[in-house]
């Protein structure tokens, strides 16, 4: 019995071990803000800048730039996906409602807003993780409003750092140049 035991679970591990990685955006699932499913295949076709955000940080004025970046460029196809995290300094509210109603009556946020999520190291979520596999551990999120952009086919393209805001030159190029590309 605790042979054949041993050699189910050895079947099991090498089943899970050869299910092939995701390798894009749109093979993952996050939950919205409120609750419900937010299948990231929902972006096909779209250019998606992902973003870690926190609502009690010396960057949070961002939001005002992300809410006007996703204005300006969402009719061409472009979404802002927002990711709450309390990651870096606990500088999020604790529940996912505090956060919304934050959102939108200090900065009315219209983009989608993914529910609250660990965005680095061993406990990110899934999202997260490929994202650090795919562009290496130093273009991973090393604090609040890191950027992650993402072009239509749901490959990662770039990722930007805190200090540079959603509107800065090198985004709304980056933006465009996704837009551009034939997906």
């Amino acid at each position: 019995m605790l042979r054949h035991f041993t050699l189910a679970a050895a079947a099991l591990t090498a089943l899970v071990a050869a299910a092939p990685a995701p390798q894009s955006l749109h093979q993952f699932n996050l939950k919205t803000i409120d609750g419900k499913p937010m299948p990231m295949a929902q972006y096909k076709g779209k250019v998606v800048l992902l973003v870690n955000t926190a609502s009690m940080c010396g960057f949070t004025p961002q939001y005002e730039g992300l809410q006007a970046l996703h204005e300006s460029y969402k009719a061409k196809g472009f979404t802002v996906v927002g990711v709450p995290s309390g990651d870096f300094g606990d500088q999020e509210f604790g529940s996912n409602g505090e956060v919304k109603q934050f959102c939108e009556s200090k900065f009315g946020i219209k983009f989608p807003m993914a529910e609250k999520a660990v965005v680095k190291g061993p406990k990110a979520i899934p999202l997260y993780k490929w994202a650090a596999d795919t562009l290496g551990e130093d273009k991973t999120p090393q604090w609040n409003f890191h950027k992650y952009l993402i072009g239509k086919d749901g490959m990662l393209i770039t990722a930007f750092g805190t200090r540079t805001t959603p509107t800065s030159p090198e985004v709304t190029a980056a933006v465009q140049k996704a837009l551009a590309a034939k997906g």
